[in-house]
């Protein structure tokens, strides 16, 4: 009778799967600006505590700080996040 013949079972290595990070350092220091930019306007808006609360003072509710400059720094802020996000990692 004939032998019957095992098939080589061929043993191969796992191909090594290089994976680079989606962020480099220098996109999470842009990130981190942008949020310490976005939490001061926050922080600009918000203003202070009125010395008595049954008046109404009209130049602290709406002073350049809290209208202007505030809003300003919030949409700097979010253009410097957008700026982190699309900016290619160094290699």
């Amino acid at each position: 009778m004939a032998e019957k013949k095992q098939p080589k079972t061929v043993v191969t290595k796992p191909k090594e799967v290089h994976t680079t990070a989606m962020f480099g350092k220098e996109n999470y220091i842009w990130m981190l600006a942008g949020i310490i930019i976005i939490a001061i306007g926050f922080i600009l808006m918000a203003g202070g505590k009125s010395p008595d609360p049954n008046v109404f003072n009209e130049d602290e509710v709406y002073s350049t700080t809290r209208i202007t400059i505030a809003p300003l720094l919030i949409m700097a802020g979010l253009v410097v996040e957008i700026i982190a996000l699309f900016r290619k990692p160094k290699d």
